[in-house]
């Protein structure tokens, strides 16, 4: 049984959603080479930022994820929100992260991210200038 684990920082990004797939990947690369079996559990260690696996082809797809995530959890004049002491973009990307997840968990086969032909790793920053995301990949398999 192999277990690795690896933190890398992924660059900031303006608001909205991004394909990382390539980012993540080529950090574990290595340690995903001898796992024929196993699992990648992918953690950001954000409150304000998540993640989600989606479509990796038509970039539209995250445009209007963003749409339907600043309908859902509105923010500025009006907004019911307490909690604004980074701004008020602050409590919204609280709420939009706990929506969309801080976790995936993504099967490897043969030294590989088994994901659908159509799925891609998403970061969804939620604050206007989130800066760099930490994010911990740890691989366990045979």
């Amino acid at each position: 049984m192999v277990w690795r684990q690896h933190e890398l920082t992924l660059p900031a990004f303006k608001r909205g959603c991004h394909l990382v797939t390539s980012h993540i990947v080529r950090e574990v690369s290595g340690s995903l080479a001898g796992v024929k079996v196993g699992l990648a559990h992918i953690f950001i260690q954000h409150t304000s930022a998540s993640l989600t696996i989606n479509e990796n082809a038509d970039p539209d797809v995250r445009v209007d994820m963003e749409t339907f995530l600043n309908r859902v959890v509105p923010e500025g004049r009006g907004a019911p929100w307490v909690h604004t002491d980074e701004g008020p973009d602050d409590m919204p990307a609280h709420c939009k992260a706990s929506m969309m997840g801080a976790a995936l968990s993504i099967p490897i086969t043969n030294g590989r991210l088994n994901m659908g032909t159509w799925q891609g790793i998403w970061l969804c920053e939620h604050r206007d200038h989130g800066g760099r995301r930490r994010v911990v990949v740890t691989i366990q398999g045979e």
